[in-house]
């Protein structure tokens, strides 16, 4: 009866611990992301020109406004 409690006890530490690690590891790259969005206005402009497309700072900003929003 003793092995049956040890392997529940493991398999609850097991569960237990990769559910925290999960959510640690999930709050870590959500602050992460916001302190250092993956993409700027220059990388924004270098796609917009290389797609062909001449980009206007308003257009710029219409699309960095819609990526902060879809972050949030």
């Amino acid at each position: 009866m003793g092995i049956v409690w040890v392997i529940i006890i493991a398999l609850l530490a097991l569960v237990g611990g990769a559910a925290l690690g999960f959510f640690i590891a999930r709050k870590y790259m959500m602050n992460y992301l916001k302190k250092n969005p993956p993409i700027n206005e220059q990388m924004l402009r270098t796609l917009m020109m290389q797609m062909g497309q001449k980009p206007s700072q308003k257009k710029i900003n219409q699309m960095m406004r819609s990526m902060n929003n879809q972050m949030k």
